[in-house]
């Protein structure tokens, strides 16, 4: 049960830069740094600012690998696997993960953010190693 925690802080972090990511691009549409019409189909044709495709970049992103994640931990949670690896492995992820959000809303060193990415990646898949070698 105690895999609904990390779970719960990934989904305010989502939560967090999505209401983030709203704010920048309706700031960004007013002030005239993008086009309004970008925001219809997400259109280069049209000019758009770097934070507004960083921010939507990074909401974007934690809807991709964050899916293994919450696969791992609902599947735990239905076979009532609880093993304290599989809770470490999840709290690490948690923890890359907003890394890597505040390496890419802020400086967003390529090469940073990429380990912090990789590392959320290899604590994922860990986490789906230890269900496959618990069941």
């Amino acid at each position: 049960m105690e895999l609904v925690y990390p779970m719960f802080v990934m989904i305010v972090l989502t939560s967090v830069v999505g209401l983030m990511t709203a704010y920048v691009r309706i700031k960004s549409a007013y002030s005239g740094e993008s086009d309004p019409r970008y925001f219809k189909l997400m259109s280069n044709e049209y000019k758009v600012s770097d934070k507004a495709v960083k921010f939507g970049r990074n909401f974007n992103n934690l809807f991709e690998v964050p899916m293994l994640f919450y696969a791992a931990c609902v599947s735990a949670l239905a076979l009532n696997i609880e093993n304290q690896l599989l809770l470490i492995l999840a709290w690490v992820f948690v923890v890359f993960r907003l890394v890597h959000t505040a390496i890419h809303l802020s400086y967003n060193h390529p090469f940073h953010r990429f380990f912090a990415f990789i590392a959320s990646f290899f604590c994922a898949l860990g986490m789906w190693v230890t269900i496959v070698f618990l069941i």
